[in-house]
This record gives C-alpha cells, sequence and structure tokens, in this order.
C-alpha cells in the first residue's frame, strides 16, 4: 500500500453552507451482506456516532485498473460505538460500472454526519476487480438497491439498529442511477430487453414497464431517488412511457457534456418523468464524472498499461475541480434527503434556482430546474 492517503473529507472555504460537515462525528463498519437473490456483496456503513468519537480512518481500495493499491484518509472512525437512541432514515448508495463502494465515499461520510445511516455496497460483477459482463449489472442492479434495504432491515448488527428503513433514500451514479430509476418505478423499454448488452435470455424483461415482476420490485420504502450521471436514456433503456412510471421526488445530477450517458439524453430523463417531483441540477460543460467520484489520487495520474490510460481521467473533470463538485453534491443531497426523508420543510428553501446557502458568485456554471408531476404522483409525507 502506498505510504500517503488521498484525503477524501475536504471542505473549500468557498462551499455552500450544507457541506460543512458541523460537529456531529462518524463511525464506519465493513459487513458482508447475503442478499434474498443469493448474491453476496461487502458493505461499508458510515452512521452518526457517540458523543467524544475520535476522528479519522483509512480506506484501503484499488485505482480503476483493479491492481494498483490506494489509500483513502476519511473522518469516520472505524468501529465506533453508534450514537445512543439514533433514530435515522436509510440512504443506499450505488456506484458505477465499474466502480466500488468506496468511490462516493465522501457522500457516505457526509450524510452520515447530517444523522443519516449510509451504506454503500461492492456490487458483484462490477468492481475494479472483479468486473464482468455488462448484462449481470444491467439485470441485478435495481434488485442488489432493493435487497440492500431488506438486508440492512434484518441484520444482527447492533449499529443498524437505529436505521430506519420505512423512508429510505438511494443515490446512483452512472449505472448506480440507471438502477435507482428502475426501483423508484421507471421500468424499462422493449427495446431495452433486447439490447445487444442485455442477457441474451431475456430476463432483462423482469424489469419492463408495465410488468407484474418490475412492479413488484419497486419498493414502497424508497422516498426519494438522487440519479448521478444515469445511464441508459442514451440507449433506448426507456421510452417517454416508462419513464413516467417514476412516482417518488428525484434530484437528478449531470454534466451536460457527458459523452457517456449525454447529456441531452439526461434531459430527457428529467422531462419525461412526468409522474414525479423533480430537481435536475446541471454542471456546465462538465463531462460524466460530474459529482460523485472522489478527486484523483497522486498515483491515478500515472499512464496505466493495462488501461491504456491514466486512471485520473476516471475521477477528474476537464473543467471543473472535483473537490468543488463534491461539496457542491454534499450540499444539495443533504437539502434533499433532509425534506423528503425527515420532513425537514426548511431544507426546501435550499432546493431553488436561487442557489441558497452558496457565497456570492459560487454558483457560475450551475443551472437548478424544478418539475411538478403532471401525471399521478406517489410522493410520502414524511412521519
Amino acid at each position: 500500500m502506498p505510504a500517503t492517503a488521498t484525503p477524501i473529507h475536504l471542505t473549500r472555504p468557498d462551499a455552500p453552507d450544507l457541506a460543512r460537515r458541523g460537529d456531529r462525528p462518524v463511525g464506519v463498519a465493513t459487513a458482508e451482506a447475503a442478499l434474498a437473490s443469493g448474491r453476496r456483496l461487502t458493505v461499508e456503513i458510515w452512521y452518526p456516532a457517540a458523543a467524544g468519537t475520535a476522528e479519522g480512518t483509512i480506506y484501503e481500495t484499488w485505482l480503476r485498473d483493479g491492481v494498483t493499491p490506494l489509500r483513502l484518509e476519511g473522518c469516520a472512525c472505524r468501529g465506533a460505538p453508534p450514537q445512543p437512541g439514533l433514530d435515522a432514515p436509510l440512504i443506499v448508495i450505488s456506484h458505477g460500472f465499474p466502480g466500488n463502494r468506496y468511490l462516493l465515499s465522501h457522500l457516505g461520510e457526509h450524510l452520515a454526519a447530517q444523522g443519516f445511516v449510509v451504506v454503500a455496497a461492492d456490487h458483484a460483477g462490477s468492481t475494479y476487480e472483479g468486473r464482468q459482463d455488462f448484462a449481470e449489472t444491467l439485470l441485478y442492479r435495481p434488485v442488489d438497491q432493493r435487497d440492500l434495504i431488506d438486508w440492512v432491515a434484518d441484520a444482527p448488527l447492533p449499529l443498524l439498529a437505529g436505521a430506519d428503513t420505512d423512508r429510505v433514500g438511494v443515490i446512483g451514479y452512472s449505472m448506480g442511477g440507471y438502477g435507482t430509476l428502475v426501483l423508484g418505478g421507471a421500468g424499462l423499454s422493449e427495446a431495452a430487453v433486447r439490447h445487444e448488452r442485455a442477457p441474451a435470455d431475456g430476463s432483462l424483461a423482469r424489469h419492463r414497464a408495465g410488468s407484474d415482476s418490475h412492479e413488484a420490485l419497486v419498493d414502497p420504502r424508497v422516498a426519494a431517488i438522487l440519479p448521478i450521471g444515469p445511464w441508459g436514456r442514451m440507449a433506448g433503456f426507456w421510452d417517454a412511457e416508462g419513464l413516467a412510471g417514476l412516482r417518488v421526488p428525484m434530484l437528478l445530477m449531470a454534466g451536460t457534456a457527458d459523452e457517456v450517458s449525454g447529456g441531452e439524453a439526461m434531459r430527457r430523463i428529467f422531462e419525461e418523468a412526468t409522474g414525479a417531483p423533480r430537481h435536475m441540477l446541471s454542471f456546465a460543460h462538465a463531462g460524466h464524472n460530474a459529482a460523485a467520484p472522489y478527486p484523483a489520487p497522486p498515483e491515478s495520474w500515472a499512464h496505466s498499461e493495462l488501461l491504456g490510460w491514466a486512471p485520473y481521467l476516471h475521477h477528474a473533470d476537464p473543467v471543473w475541480d472535483t473537490l468543488r463538485m463534491n461539496n457542491i453534491t454534499q450540499h444539495f443531497a443533504t437539502a434533499f434527503f433532509g425534506l423528503h426523508l425527515r420532513g425537514d420543510a426548511g431544507m426546501r428553501a435550499y432546493l431553488g434556482a436561487d442557489f441558497a446557502g452558496f457565497p456570492p458568485e459560487t454558483a457560475r456554471g450551475l443551472s437548478f430546474e424544478t418539475r411538478a408531476p403532471t401525471g399521478p404522483s406517489h410522493e410520502r409525507t414524511p412521519r
């Protein structure tokens, strides 16, 4: 392992208000989750910790090539006792293809410091060191996300006893974003089932819009979703009818120059999800790395013979500073889930085009849009 560690918990002086972590300490633990599907996933858990918990941990992981070791420095304390009497909404974080449970660790730590319990899994078949055929991710990603909620609800772990699995938020990056949309009610098109990258046996029909199997997947415990750079619309995996089936509030984050998921395709997701209250935060000229990954570690700058390019390109954006985007993501995620999981009406003020909470002149390059549902909405009232 390298001697130094890349920090993932920093806050810029010009960060918006809700990106500031506050005084609540954070604990972290690793567990193995046996899911109802038969899949086994390694899971990272961040949670509000007891007062007086010491700060700081090291996460040992891999670069994008899956072979180069990497150390990340966070603010959580491994194995810390949870906050007594904890009753915290659950948030599930789901990485891209490929990725791992640490790719959005900055967001996991931050949301735990805001009083949420957060779980992020290594999705089998989608990790840097264990990547399998893309079809596996298409089929299992929304299933993993739902089954992780069940696992948290049933896990005999004391640190999860305070997780409220009746009000859940789901964050997904890229293929994780694809999963959040399917789980939130946006069933797939017939073209998706027949797509050349879909399972050859037709099993992706399980998630087809209007099917009994997709309806059975949609989880009423999910109260809000936050897809970042969600993949699929550009490849025809949804049509307008399928996206109209989304039934929970959505905050979609996207780079307008995203070459993987397509900036215009993600705008179509936003416009066509007519059954849900929704927001779209756009980073002008940013690519697919907008908002989600932690900053590029120094080790990533070197050319990788295995990849044929520097892993730096898996994290960085040619226009935007990554830490700045991380802080902006933390700010809006705190407001969005504070409103929809906790019912904190004061958070609504931060979800607007006036960029409340931003220091003067620091919202340049951002746009924030809101649409009300024009079809049936299933938005739930927080307890």
